[in-house]
């Protein structure tokens, strides 16, 4: 499998270095991007082609990641639009940008997959869902999920309208975990740990908690009720938080996270 990406960012890097002599040689992959420090460290770590601006090379390729930032998306596919074969599956992991936007830029080009991984993709933890438009064959589908799946898993959606509520959970999620751990380090600190022990403590809970979650076939509700002996310290932890309507704040939350991603659609797609 032959792939370009077109960016060398934080989440293009965590790709190829899942991708590179592992599903495909690093020889196999080509990365543009205008960027000579961040193509030379990609060259230097992974051996793939690089170039700075969209070329020839392109036309070569079986996939196109197009791993650019989404008020970017529209110029770049103008730039590659010339240069894209009617067989090639581009596979877009921009936030916000439509497939039927993205199709159209690129000249009504059927084969496009919309995907929306995570940051944990750079530790190979990252979980991202994919949609597919009618124009993507099988094969093009297996590919898609052979390179997001080289740093995570994959969810498969059957509606791209289910893109923004991924967006919001697992896109946008990492950083409502960070924000919270900030909080119970923030906590430990006004109890009289130091900054370093209130880290300590906030990741590792959190990184035991979610693996324990991650591994129990039990409902998550069922193992926080095991925490909460009623009338102890987690029992008035969770009621302090019930009270002041946490919860809801957090639906609340990855519902405006969803809201936006839609309206970011729309602005972008807008002729």
């Amino acid at each position: 499998m032959k792939i370009c990406f077109i960016g060398g960012g934080n989440m293009a890097t965590a790709l190829i270095g899942g991708l590179a002599d592992k599903v495909t040689p690093g020889s196999d992959i080509h990365v543009i991007d205008p960027n000579p420090a961040a193509l030379e460290s990609l060259h230097t770590r992974f051996h793939v082609s690089t170039a700075g601006q969209i070329d020839h090379a392109v036309a070569a390729s079986d996939v196109i990641v197009l791993a650019v930032k989404p008020q970017q998306m529209r110029e770049v596919a103008a730039a590659l639009q010339p240069h894209l074969q009617a067989s090639q599956l581009v596979l877009s992991i921009a936030a916000g940008i439509r497939a039927g936007d993205l199709s159209r830029w690129l000249n009504a080009h059927a084969a496009v997959v919309r995907a929306m991984p995570n940051t944990p993709a750079l530790i190979g933890k990252g979980i991202t869902g994919l949609v597919a438009t009618a124009g993507v064959s099988a094969e093009q589908r297996a590919d898609a999920d052979r390179i997001l799946r080289a740093v995570g898993t994959t969810v498969w959606l059957d509606d791209e309208a289910l893109i923004d509520p991924v967006t919001a959970v697992s896109g946008s999620g990492p950083a409502y975990v960070f924000y919270f751990i900030e909080a119970m380090q923030q906590a430990a600190q006004e109890l009289g740990l130091s900054a370093e022990q209130g880290i300590a403590l906030a990741k590792a809970t959190f990184t035991g908690a979610a693996e324990l979650a991650a591994q129990s076939s039990e409902p998550v509700a069922l193992l926080r009720e095991r925490v909460t002996s009623k009338g102890g310290t987690t029992y008035a932890a969770l009621m302090s938080m019930e009270e002041s309507g946490v919860k809801s704040a957090i639906i609340a939350a990855v519902k405006a996270a969803a809201q936006r991603g839609q309206q970011l659609g729309e602005e972008f797609g807008r002729d």
